[in-house]
């Protein structure tokens, strides 16, 4: 019987961000620090898989479009279910921060082949059906620290085991996802390519030098710059204005759960009404969200903000995808979502980077404001260059 590659490559996507969240959150930095990490060592291991994505995710999207989405999803399938076996064998943080590289080219060739996947399987509706499978890996998202955070809890008492167990759980997931991928007969995306390799680097090029999807990845990496500055900052602000650990829990899991419950409804949104005003919209909405952080100390708004927020990243976040699948032909989607991963992550990476720094200077509040204004000033550009683009064509 031939099963549903949507259907599988939801699931994958589920069980292969329960497997990657699990390994790092709580247990990286607790585990970093157990090896006898100061706080500056922690945070660099902690980059490292960030940085696997921005270097891996061109070359695997590159590589999906020349030899097929299957094969590159049963490669990452063989990282997840191997990856987090060979944490049992640490005993040095180097070896540690190799293996967080290793176990980074899991989900830098799963996300961005995946959705270039959806995107083959699906015209009519694929915004929507990009935002079921992101709802399907934020459940994993969601799920993963609440699992390692209780078995780290449970083995209190002797670390060393409470750790490999998480990794355990984490490479029991990680063999799921290789045995989905493994079903999945066609993704649609598929195409026989028999090019020459500078057939294949023409056609990408044409994919970086198209203005339309470049500013759209740059609007999700700089929604993704604030988002960044949200996770690493509104905790500590939290605190510092006399709020608890637990109601810091609250935010975080209020947003990842409105993340997950529109998602697809953003996304059959710009299916129906289109996607650049949307993503506009979006943009300047979470500018809005995330520069008001700086104007609340009480609970419920803050509360509110960070939900808001999510909503945001939902409308931004739904609507770039699919319009970069719409802007790059078939044979080259591996190579625009590869491309929308890696500047994503470089969103994702620098903004903790860059607004630790404003708030080193200025203080907590101002790096909201920071991340507010870059986030204003993307999506000005991106309004600007659609404009523009949309002028010359209707001059041709």
């Amino acid at each position: 019987m031939k099963l549903n590659p949507f259907r599988l490559l939801c699931a994958a996507g589920l069980f292969a961000i329960f497997s990657s969240t699990v390994s790092k959150n709580p247990a990286l930095p607790l585990f970093t620090s157990y090896l006898g990490a100061d706080p500056s060592t922690v945070g660099m291991v902690a980059a490292v898989s960030a940085f696997t994505g921005i270097v891996a995710s061109i070359p695997a999207g590159i590589l999906a479009d020349r030899w097929g989405k299957k094969r590159m999803l049963v490669l990452s399938g063989i990282v997840f279910a191997s990856a987090p076996f060979l944490y049992l064998l640490i005993t040095q943080i180097w070896q540690l921060a190799i293996i967080r590289f290793y176990h980074g080219l899991a989900t830098a060739i799963f996300v961005p082949v995946s959705m270039a996947s959806i995107a083959g399987l699906f015209h009519a509706g694929r915004g929507e059906r990009m935002g079921w499978f992101s709802t399907a890996t934020l459940i994993g998202r969601f799920m993963a620290p609440v699992v390692g955070g209780a078995i780290i809890g449970a083995m209190a008492l002797n670390p060393d085991i409470g750790y490999k167990a998480v990794y355990l759980v984490s490479g029991g997931a990680g063999i799921v996802v290789l045995l989905l991928a493994l079903k999945i007969q066609d993704t649609g995306g598929d195409v026989k390519n028999n090019r020459e390799w500078r057939e294949t680097l023409r056609a990408f090029k044409t994919v970086i030098s198209n203005k339309g999807i470049v500013w759209t990845c740059a609007v999700e990496a700089a929604i993704l710059f604030a988002y960044g500055t949200f996770e690493t900052f509104v905790p500590l602000y939290s605190l510092k204005i006399g709020l608890s650990a637990y109601a810091v829990g609250i935010f975080l899991s209020a947003q990842v759960i409105t993340l997950a419950l529109t998602k697809p409804v953003m996304g059959r949104f710009s299916d129906k009404h289109g996607r650049r005003h949307q993503i506009i919209a979006g943009a300047a909405l979470g500018a809005a969200c995330i520069g008001a952080f700086s104007l609340f100390t009480a609970f419920v708004p803050l509360l509110l903000l960070s939900m808001s927020f999510g909503l945001c990243l939902s409308i931004v976040t739904s609507a770039t995808s699919a319009a970069i699948a719409d802007m790059s032909k078939k044979e080259t989607h591996g190579g625009a979502m590869g491309t929308l991963g890696s500047i994503m992550d470089v969103g994702h990476t620098t903004g903790p980077l860059i607004s630790g720094f404003v708030a080193a200077y200025f203080g907590l509040a101002f790096s909201f404001i920071g991340a507010s204004i870059a986030l204003l000033c993307v999506a000005f550009v991106f309004l600007l260059g659609t404009v523009r683009t949309q002028a010359q064509y209707r001059q041709q």
